[in-house]
């Protein structure tokens, strides 16, 4: 049995997700394996709550099973798709919270930083969460809630406009630029950190 989980963690991603596809238990157990941490890590970093992360993990991991059947290579790694299927939950999680009170800058940090991330990361996730609310701080608020309900909520430039009472060209222009602000203000902390 031992040879057999070593055969399989040696798998590709795609191979793994193939013997998924077929009903191949040992292969769901390995694809589990490899993909459990990043799964929960990407949950947690977007909720800051391990008992969704959990439940999101859980959910995520089901849906990949389910779906392997009809994953496509052509149209990205198995990676970027089981992550897009995790960040799609963690919003639909972080939606139906949306009656619990929580700091807007806190919600647009862990959104916005969170494409891929495991959970030994965190440091590094602490200081790139700083970079991001220092940068939402020296944004004009009206792009900061622009950005943070598009990005964090997950709400479309339209209903933006509805929500805020403006018009549609100056919700997506908040939104255009104040993602553009917040990716210069990333940008130059980090470039001025690989320059130290």
């Amino acid at each position: 049995m031992g040879e057999l989980r070593v055969a399989h963690d040696q798998l590709s991603d795609e191979d793994l997700l193939a013997g998924m596809a077929v009903g191949e238990q040992a292969a769901a157990v390995a694809f589990v394996r490899r993909y459990q941490r990043r799964v929960f890590g990407l949950a947690y970093s977007m909720t800051s709550d391990a008992g969704v992360a959990e439940e999101v993990a859980q959910e995520a991991l089901i849906r990949v099973w389910r779906h392997a059947p009809v994953f496509d290579p052509r149209r990205g790694t198995v990676t970027s798709w089981v992550l897009t299927i995790t960040r799609n939950l963690t919003i639909d999680a972080l939606r139906m919270r949306r009656a619990v009170p929580t700091d807007p800058d806190d919600f647009a940090a862990s959104a916005i930083m969170s494409l891929e991330h495991n959970p030994e990361d965190s440091v590094r996730r602490n200081d790139v969460r700083q970079t991001v609310r220092d940068a939402l701080s020296l944004l004009p608020i009206e792009q900061r809630r622009a950005v943070v309900l598009a990005s964090v909520y997950g709400r479309t430039a339209l209903e933006i406009s509805q929500q805020e009472g403006i018009p549609l060209g100056t919700a997506k222009t908040r939104i255009r630029t104040g993602l553009l602000r917040l990716r210069a203000a990333v940008e130059h902390v980090h470039d001025a950190e690989e320059g130290r």
